[in-house]
């Protein structure tokens, strides 16, 4: 029978007085047998080699470094009215509240895109329908075009609000009306004022709401 056994033998065989402080003396032995496990623990930890210590920073890291890659690349670009902006490859384009505005996504064929928000009406401080491919043209620069899409309320514009805004006429001047969906038109506009071929550019209608476009990664 062990030591700690015949304590506990002894508490339950004997009176009252006793048995309680045999039980006491085992939670004290079984108190000190904890804290000698804690402080064998402890030793244990402060004998760990220093390099592996130290190999311990670079795994975390390391480990971190992959998600903040991650966060980096899936991030979204939000393009409000007026607004041109380029976004990385593989994060997306967010373009919000499109009622009666076009967006116009550039994918380029290196990766990441340039997005376009083009508003009917001029929001104060924002650029005009006649600027903005301008500055979309600008922002691509020299890099190759993979593709071209324009989004959004198609029938309440005409191709030549990309030519000359709703605000660039003057009074009396006579604004052009759109009497269709001109798919074609506002395909022909936008390819000319990019730079880019007809072919590269698709023209789609779709209902009030926000946008969310994929950017190209490669």
């Amino acid at each position: 029978m062990s030591p700690r056994e015949h304590v506990k033998s002894q508490a339950y065989a004997g009176s009252a007085p006793l048995g309680a402080a045999a039980v006491g003396r085992t939670r004290r032995l079984s108190a000190a047998a904890v804290v000698a496990g804690a402080a064998v623990v402890a030793c244990l930890a402060g004998a760990v080699p220093a390099h592996a210590v130290e190999g311990a920073g670079p795994a975390a890291h390391g480990a971190a470094a992959p998600a903040a890659a991650h966060n980096a690349v899936a991030a979204t670009t939000v393009v409000t009215e007026g607004q041109v902006k380029e976004a990385a490859p593989g994060g997306t384009l967010l373009y919000p509240s499109v009622t009666s505005c076009l967006t116009v996504t550039v994918q380029l064929r290196s990766g990441g895109a340039v997005g376009a928000h083009a508003s009917l009406f001029q929001v104060p401080g924002e650029l005009r329908s006649d600027q903005i491919l301008d500055r979309a043209k600008s922002l691509v620069g020299g890099r190759e075009v993979a593709s071209v899409e324009v989004r959004g309320a198609v029938g309440a514009w005409h191709p030549a609000y990309f030519t000359k805004a709703i605000e660039s006429h003057g009074e009396g001047e006579e604004v052009p009306v759109p009497a269709g969906r001109d798919f074609a038109g506002l395909a022909a506009a936008a390819a000319r004022g990019l730079g880019v071929p007809t072919d590269a550019v698709t023209v789609t209608d779709v209902p009030d709401g926000d946008q969310v476009v994929e950017v190209r990664r490669y």
